[in-house]
């Protein structure tokens, strides 16, 4: 481990050694940073849309149109604010701040830069951070999940049926997309010993962890869009079925705030994967090889601001390209595939890193892990025959048993046949030929 790994492990104790002004400094940044970036994610993402289906997007309000957002906002703040009258009023007004500060206290442990090389404001010292953790990440994870109270509240508090289901919708998809976002994180503090994020970031100086951990990535790159509830996973505001979800009734301010605390949990998704999975600060391989000063001084903050916006032009993409899924494929994209491939990835890590911290060779290690692999697959193959063998016995012995008699008006209207049931036949309309010699018969008798 070199020098500047050792001393990101060991710098824990520069943080809150500033003077409180400059922590006001700090904290402000981070803010504005938030601010500023959503400002222009919400353009960005409209031109982009605009582009992918062949439209012009805002074009009037500033430079190409780069003022729409601040436009929207202040049209937002001017509208009329109203309260339905079957709401309950201090929970109705508590739930939109609820869900929005939450969105803004998670940026207080992602680095910007460095510790170690620390940058001068004022004549002051400081690292590129507002502060950190020895258990940062499970901060950044505890923030989300108060963050989504805000939305159940807002659908409970308003009195009203689909705001309500929007609501319910929300905690669901949370409690199934945490669980595997937990799990993946676990696979990077395996790596890198720690749960700080200057520490994990000061771990990928010789490679990031989307190459070391790419299974990982992906299972996070998911669920960071269904824990922000963006298309194609928005089912809790889904104006196909619910006419506006959790927000329906919020009008004004509040629901800007919504808005708000939306797009700065994209932010702040984005940027815990650039810390996590893209070496955060740290420049790109071609660059960071031929130039020394790529980590040092205020470039580092250019390279991570780069990697954020591109994360944020997936969200955006992701929008503009996929249709929206059906809820229970969403619940069984969470419960079915996230959270078991997962764990099956984690043990995995975890075998990996123990057979290292043996000192065993690569070739063992691919040995051992291969052929545990294998058997597990083995084992589902086997698996999968035999129980393929037993439900076509029951569904042979079903056909094959006696067929219970079925009255579909048995209960004065017509009902659908159980599993097992089968309709009476419809009995055959007779023939123009038949009704004839019918007739005929009548007649000759």
């Amino acid at each position: 481990m070199n020098g500047l790994t050792t001393l990101a492990a060991e710098d824990l104790s520069l943080f809150g050694r500033d003077p409180w002004w400059l922590i006001a400094i700090k904290a402000v940044f981070c803010f504005a940073f938030l601010m500023v970036t959503v400002l222009f994610s919400i353009v960005w993402e409209r031109k982009v849309v605009a582009w992918m289906q062949l439209r012009i997007g805002p074009n009037r309000h500033g430079p190409w149109g780069m003022l729409q957002s601040l436009a929207d906002g202040v049209k937002l703040m001017l509208k009329e604010d109203l309260i339905v009258k079957k709401a309950d009023k201090v929970v109705y007004v508590l739930a939109p701040i609820v869900a929005a500060i939450p969105a803004f206290m998670a940026i207080a442990v992602i680095p910007f830069g460095p510790a170690g090389n620390e940058i001068s404001i004022f004549g002051h010292r400081t690292p590129m951070q507002l502060t950190d953790l020895p258990i940062g990440v499970l901060y950044i994870l505890a923030t989300a999940s108060v963050g989504i109270y805000g939305i159940v509240l807002a659908g409970w508090s308003s009195g009203s049926t689909y705001p309500l289901l929007g609501g319910l919708r929300s905690c669901a998809q949370m409690i199934s997309y945490e669980i595997a976002m937990g799990v993946a994180f676990a696979s990077v503090f395996l790596y890198s010993g720690s749960m700080s994020t200057s520490q994990i970031v000061a771990q990928q100086e010789d490679r990031w962890y989307v190459l070391l951990l790419p299974v990982s990535f992906i299972i996070y790159i998911g669920t960071m869009v269904g824990e922000t509830n963006r298309a194609p996973f928005d089912m809790p505001e889904s104006e196909g079925d619910l006419v506006g979800g959790f927000n329906t009734e919020y009008s004004s301010i509040k629901f800007a705030l919504f808005m708000l605390a939306e797009y700065v949990n994209m932010v702040t998704v984005s940027a815990v994967a650039t810390t996590l999975f893209l070496g955060g600060w740290r420049a790109p391989w071609p660059i960071s090889t031929f130039w020394e000063g790529a980590n040092h001084g205020w470039w580092p903050l250019l390279w991570f601001v780069i990697k954020v916006q591109l994360l944020l032009f997936f969200f955006i993409w992701l929008r503009g390209t996929l249709p929206r899924v059906r809820y229970d494929q969403l619940m069984k994209l969470g419960w079915k595939v996230l959270i078991p491939v997962s764990m099956v990835w984690l043990m995995l890590v975890a075998t990996v890193r123990a057979l290292r911290n043996e000192n065993y060779d690569f070739q063992s290690i691919v040995l051992y892990v291969g052929g545990g692999v294998v058997l597990l697959l083995l084992l589902s193959l086997v698996y999968d025959v035999f129980r393929d063998r037993g439900d076509k016995a029951r569904e042979a012995a079903e056909q094959a048993g006696p067929q219970e008699p079925f009255d579909p008006m048995a209960g004065g209207f017509p009902v659908p046949p159980l599993p097992g049931q089968e309709l009476p036949p419809v009995p055959r309309r007779p023939s123009r030929a038949e009704r004839q010699l019918v007739g005929k018969e009548a007649d000759d008798a």
